[in-house]
């Protein structure tokens, strides 16, 4: 019985014996939520007040966005796609064969992102988002020969010598511009194709987290969790930015460990080494993606094997030992990058405000469901440590707390590191994906709710606000 009951206090469900069990419970989530929303609001009011004179280089701290209600062609869509989301939502993830679950995660993510995008128009909302003079595409003339551009990547990165990078070329390793270099090498260069890409790669990161959840939580877990990674507010950002596409790469490399580590694949060698690919080129990607080797220890600690690590090891050389041979070295570039940076609105940005409101602006793109959720794997944290310690058997709720809090150990990494002072709301998306889950430990009775809590987010910024990304 006593099992039982503790059960049922984790996973949001009427304890026996216990009939105020689950208001208790959602008393307690809807006062984490308003923590969340406290902690947003606090950091609008500082923000405005220290702002004054624009010392925090944002314009609507603490996201980098400008105050400007408005409706757009998008509107009439997202509207639509989040009432029947939210109506339909939770019993088609339930319902829909497992598969068909995958696919229509990836499509409806994309509808999701897109309409969201257009909501601020198809130039100033899609088409001319990924044109700004700082961002990749600015630096595409400059891979012209792409050899000689990595061999030379490091000389580029400090403003002040001849030919630097633009902002975001500068700011991560060449692997994030190769992509749209690519693109415009076969014919598909300019904002409109490099913002699809970014959509279409970035919509799949929902259906990886997917597949990760099940073989690691189960499948019950992933079904509830569905929803939430679809709808997540954070789709504001995917659309107009590459940090989402990332997230999806994370998410894949998450998702073939997984299956290696638990043996739900007849290929758990290659999954391993493709996991280890993908993981070597989101190194490559960014330089503050190698955190995310946190959460892919996880996966193995849950799982509780080390077989996948040779092949996972081997893997992960691939790509930094082919950019290493063409001349391009991470270990070299990233202090040149740590001076960039200070040379920059970076260095200007004061670490006193940023350390929190960062926390204030990635609770955004999260929603205050995740943040609901959260406190649900705090409560079931201390369990889920006993059992690792001691050898005993996880539950499905403290498999999933071990996972979502580790996401959040790798914020606050990032966030300590002084490197993140603002727009985390879009370069956190990688580890936003693996925040979200959290939301699936809500009790059933409530969990259209908080869904509705999350697309009403998304919509109320995204019309009040013009994001810059």
């Amino acid at each position: 019985m006593r099992t039982e009951e503790r059960a049922g206090r984790a996973g949001g469900t009427r304890a026996p014996g216990r009939p105020g069990a689950v208001d208790r419970g959602g008393r307690r989530d809807l006062a984490a939520a308003a923590c969340g929303a406290v902690l947003v609001a606090v950091a609008v009011l500082v923000g405005r007040a220290v702002n004054g004179d624009g010392g925090l280089y944002a314009g609507w701290p603490p996201l980098i966005a400008s105050w400007d209600p408005h409706v757009g062609p998008g509107t009439p869509a997202a509207l639509a796609l989040a009432v029947l989301a939210v109506a339909l939502g939770p019993r088609v993830a339930v319902t829909t064969r497992w598969r068909g679950l995958l696919a229509l995660s990836w499509t409806v993510s994309a509808a999701w992102i897109f309409s969201l995008a257009m909501i601020d128009g198809w130039r100033s909302g899609f088409a001319l988002k990924l044109t700004s003079r700082h961002e990749y595409l600015a630096g595409v003339a400059g891979f012209h020969d792409i050899g000689a551009a990595l061999r030379t990547f490091e000389d580029h990165i400090v403003m002040g010598r001849p030919g630097n990078w633009p902002t975001h070329v500068a700011g991560h390793p060449p692997g994030a511009t190769l992509p749209f270099v690519l693109l415009d090498r076969i014919g598909l260069g300019g904002a409109v194709c490099a913002a699809v890409f970014c959509v279409v790669v970035a919509a799949t990161a929902a259906a990886a987290a997917l597949v990760t959840l099940r073989v690691l939580v189960g499948e019950e877990s992933a079904r509830r969790a569905a929803p939430f990674l679809v709808l997540a507010p954070g789709a504001i950002w995917a659309g107009v930015s590459a940090d989402a596409a990332f997230a999806a790469v994370v998410g894949w490399s998450m998702a073939l460990l997984a299956v290696s580590a638990t043996r739900t694949t007849r290929l758990p060698g290659p999954a391993a080494a493709g996991s280890g690919l993908l993981f070597g080129l989101v190194c490559y990607l960014s330089y503050g993606l190698p955190l995310t080797g946190l959460l892919l220890a996880t996966v193995l600690v849950l799982a509780r094997t080390a077989r996948p690590l040779p092949a996972f090891a081997a893997g992960s050389l691939v790509v930094p030992a082919l950019f290493t041979l063409a001349g391009f070295h991470w270990w070299d570039a990233y202090p040149l990058l740590v001076e960039r940076y200070h040379q920059g609105v970076g260095g200007k940005r004061p670490y006193g405000y940023w350390v929190w409101a960062n926390l204030a602006a990635v609770t955004v793109p999260a929603g205050l469901a995740t943040v609901a959720g959260l406190r649900r794997s705090a409560v079931a944290a201390p369990g889920a440590v006993r059992a690792l310690r001691t050898g005993l058997p996880l539950a499905g709720a403290q498999r999933l707390a071990v996972l979502t809090l580790v996401a959040g150990l790798a914020v606050v990494a990032a966030d300590l590191s002084g490197m993140s002072k603002a727009e985390t709301e879009r370069i956190w998306l990688p580890f936003v994906l693996w925040l979200l889950p959290a939301a699936a430990a809500l009790p059933g009775g409530h969990r259209r709710g908080w869904l509705g809590a999350q697309v009403v987010l998304a919509l109320l910024v995204n019309h009040l606000l013009r994001t810059s990304w």
